[in-house]
């Protein structure tokens, strides 16, 4: 989703033991379990409070609450939207994706026509019926205007999501409800993507329509109404949000929570420090290297270092002068040696990537040929050949990322020493938005970015950093967006990744933009918490796991 995951756009930086009272680092994902519901033993504890401590400038912001067809932020919001509303489906241990309130799904033979079936007997927490109905009127807010006038577009292709076509009945005809619990999304290309993309998109997101033309959008916004584990208690924008247990929710025995307390900290030191005193019990998204090396050696906290799906890549603005020509972006390449970066700087918790995936996502290939690798004396000739040392360019990133800021003042200073000249810039998430769009897209030199998701054609994959269409690119090239297209169109995973091969190596010999490493998204948690994401390893949708909360239970002193 275009502004949505925008968001990510500069979760650049967000990073997220199974022991209790330590750290391992998290094995590349298998075939595992298609459930990620946590098997009930006696340790198992239904009950009890919880406080999630979230980091402002990403998570502890939610300055345009929880309307998933208006909300901008929507995917650095997603544990308080899955909170809420549940999902369709969701992303389960070892990438698989698993039914939620949807129980399946079929694709057409042209991977153009998606059916999903609903689950039966789902009500809302406003007791209305959880039904095909239901998801299609938010489905076409979601698609059409309401979503388009937020500055949402869908990554779905219906033919109907132009600021030009809002008005269209065309978005209608896209979306047809086949029966009380079936529904079909007719696409204009083949997208064997599309449940995959779900599991980060605000389509996921069943908001109750009663609820809604009740409240009016304002209300609703502030207190949202769905048919997921928990029901919104109270809601402090960027403040605090408080859930309780849905007691009609449709999943026997879950959640096992009675509360959450979601509860926005100013950064990972605050995080640490609520956690170390007892005052909260979760802290999300930790990615300051010295925070993270003091909470994996302390007794009293548990870290779980989860498979990462998202490698930080280098954009280099093509549209931009200083980046029109391919030897000024080579020499970026040649001029770049991040395993000195990735050793002092952040503790080699992080693999070299050449790729939009990392180990966590499909068609991960760490290697890809033809690559241009650290050359010190080649990017002294580059630089000179292409004229980028008569001139000043800026890196830009969000500042709200330890990893982000850590990285471009490191490469500042890498560059520099080769004669390079570079700035450093750095942004709040509206503002990297509006940095990105600026001018026609013009404006821009070079940004450090997450580019890649568990699958590349989902949230911040590679059509995110990579395509044409998208505002938060620098490349526009045709043959690349077929390769992509290609990519995407077939729902057989092993005819999709030799395409995705051949999109990485175009990047690679085009000198679009270098990969740097794989992020591992770290969650810290007191002792007593259990849960995926926690306690257990889950990739990421995008960036960081979507914890799934009627999964987690609390058990101080086991």
């Amino acid at each position: 989703m275009s502004k949505r995951t925008a968001c990510l756009a500069g979760v650049a930086a967000i990073v997220l033991s199974a022991a209790a009272c330590g750290s391992s680092a998290s094995s590349s994902p298998g075939s595992g379990s298609s459930v990620n519901t946590i098997t009930k033993t006696p340790g198992v504890k239904s009950g009890g409070n919880l406080i999630v401590d979230e980091g402002k400038g990403f998570a502890g912001d939610w300055p345009y609450g929880f309307d998933p067809a208006t909300d901008v932020t929507g995917s650095a919001n997603q544990d308080y939207f899955d909170a809420v509303y549940g999902q369709l489906f969701d992303l389960g241990p070892n990438g698989k994706i698993q039914p939620d309130l949807a129980t399946g799904y079929k694709f057409s033979p042209d991977a153009k026509t998606v059916t999903i079936t609903l689950r039966k007997g789902v009500k809302f927490s406003d007791g209305t019926p959880f039904n095909a109905q239901a998801v299609y009127w938010n489905w076409i807010r979601d698609l059409g205007p309401t979503a388009v006038k937020a500055g949402i577009e869908s990554q779905w292709s219906v033919a109907h999501t132009s600021p030009k076509n809002i008005a269209s009945p065309v978005v209608k005809n896209a979306i047809q409800v086949t029966g009380p619990y079936t529904l079909a999304v007719h696409q204009v290309v083949p997208n064997g993507a599309f449940i995959n993309q779900l599991s980060d998109a605000i389509a996921n997101w069943i908001a109750s329509p009663a609820a809604f033309k009740k409240e009016g959008a304002k209300k609703f916004a502030q207190y949202p109404v769905g048919a997921g584990p928990f029901t919104v208690v109270s809601d402090t924008y960027n403040s605090q949000l408080v859930v309780k247990k849905n007691p009609n929710y449709w999943e026997p025995g879950h959640p096992y929570l009675d509360q959450i307390t979601f509860k926005a900290v100013s950064g990972d030191e605050a995080g640490y420090e609520s956690l170390v005193s007892g005052q909260g019990q979760v802290y999300q998204d930790l990615s300051t290297t010295q925070i993270l090396n003091q909470a994996s050696s302390n007794s009293k906290l548990q870290v779980e270092n989860n498979p990462g799906t998202s490698p930080y890549d280098l954009q280099l603005n093509t549209a931009n002068p200083v980046f029109s020509n391919p030897k000024a972006r080579q020499a970026i390449y040649a001029a770049t040696n991040f395993a000195p970066i990735l050793n002092k700087v952040f503790g080699n918790r992080y693999p070299v990537v050449q790729g939009f995936t990392g180990p966590g996502g499909i068609c991960y290939n760490p290697k890809v040929p033809g690559y241009q690798g650290y050359d010190p004396a080649l990017a002294k000739k580059l630089i000179a050949a292409s004229g980028l040392n008569k001139q000043t360019f800026t890196l830009g990133t969000i500042n709200s990322s330890p990893v982000a800021i850590n990285t471009t003042e490191a490469l500042q200073t890498e560059w520099q020493q080769l004669g390079l000249k570079v700035k450093i810039a750095s942004y709040p998430l509206d503002g990297l938005i509006q940095a990105f769009e600026a001018n026609g897209g013009k404006s821009w030199d070079a940004m450090v970015q997450t580019a890649g998701a568990q699958d590349p054609a989902d949230g911040v994959g590679v059509n995110f950093r990579f395509g044409s269409k998208s505002p938060f690119t620098g490349v526009h090239d045709p043959k690349l967006d077929k390769l992509l297209a290609q990519a995407q169109s077939s729902a057989n995973v092993a005819q999709r990744c030799p395409y995705y091969q051949q999109a990485a190596e175009y990047i690679a010999k085009n000198y679009y933009g270098p990969f740097y490493f794989s992020f591992n998204p770290s969650n810290m948690s007191v002792p007593g918490v259990v849960g995926p994401g926690l306690t257990s390893p889950l990739p990421s949708a995008a960036v960081v796991p979507v914890i799934p909360w009627q999964d987690v239970y609390y058990n101080p002193g086991s």
